[in-house]
């Protein structure tokens, strides 16, 4: 952890370069996300209701993914540009040092300017959990917090099998937008308003539900089931067949020869 705060002090130096573009690119990340943000708003001022969720629900599912996949594009930015290090050898140079190469990675790209979508994220799960019918307890905050750690660990994951594909390619498939940004767009909703299909998808093979249908349900008292609010650290065991992934793609790589 040590040299992982070294690594974060120099990117937020690096930052602090160009103070201006920083907040600028922030201010856009905002904004980018706030649009979203009035296309449900303004969607319930003409339907009061969604499949029987009301619009506090919604942005509570809203802000839980958006804040999640956020964490996840800050901090694993470096695998969702791997493309790029694969194409300047500068892979090569990574596993020649003394640490892990998964580290090397996730400490070489800190995205700091999408504090601007977090920020939004945060303002906006503020406003659900105050507007919200919800008698929170400890538990409830517990599964509150387990679903944010929970989507951000499966959209990092996510992004790390888009650079394991990049062993292969060299460029980075686009339909893993489907996986990665779609995953962002489509779980604004809880997941069932989309079919059985979809919501099977979403429990078995990309686990979004896991961390935020599921526990969802709990939150709102639609179920009393308790196991449901540890469904997000069932959902974090994604990570397993993703690191087996990796390793796969690390084992066939061919150096660039730069």
């Amino acid at each position: 952890m040590k040299l992982y705060r070294h690594f974060l002090t120099i990117h937020i130096k690096s930052l602090m370069q160009y103070k201006v573009s920083f907040l600028l690119t922030t201010l856009g990340q905002f904004l980018i996300s706030f649009n979203v943000f009035l296309g449900i708003y303004f969607m319930f001022q003409r339907f009061h209701q969604l499949q029987g969720y009301e619009f506090s629900e919604i942005l509570l599912c809203f802000s839980i993914v958006l804040m999640g996949f956020t964490l996840a594009e800050t901090f694993v930015r470096g695998f969702d540009l791997f493309a790029a290090t694969i194409a300047n050898g500068e892979f090569d140079r990574i596993l020649l040092r003394p640490r892990n190469e998964i580290f090397l990675v996730l400490a070489g790209k800190i995205e700091l300017s999408r504090v601007g979508r977090l920020l939004q994220a945060v303002v906006i799960l503020f406003y659900a959990v105050k507007t919200i019918e919800i008698t929170w307890s400890f538990d409830k905050v517990i599964t509150l917090v387990l679903m944010i750690l929970g989507g951000s660990i499966v959209f990092g994951s996510l992004f790390v099998i888009y650079a394991s594909i990049c062993f292969f390619t060299l460029e980075g498939l686009e339909f893993m937008n489907i996986l990665t940004d779609g995953g962002r767009e489509f779980g604004m909703y809880p997941l069932n308003i989309y079919g059985k299909g979809v919501l099977k998808f979403c429990t078995y093979l990309v686990p979004y539900a896991l961390f935020q249908y599921y526990p969802f349900l709990y939150l709102t008292c639609r179920t009393t089931n308790r196991l449901y609010m540890l469904l997000p650290v069932a959902a974090c065991t994604f990570t397993i067949p993703t690191y087996f992934i990796w390793r796969f793609g690390v084992r066939h790589y061919k150096s660039t020869g730069s």
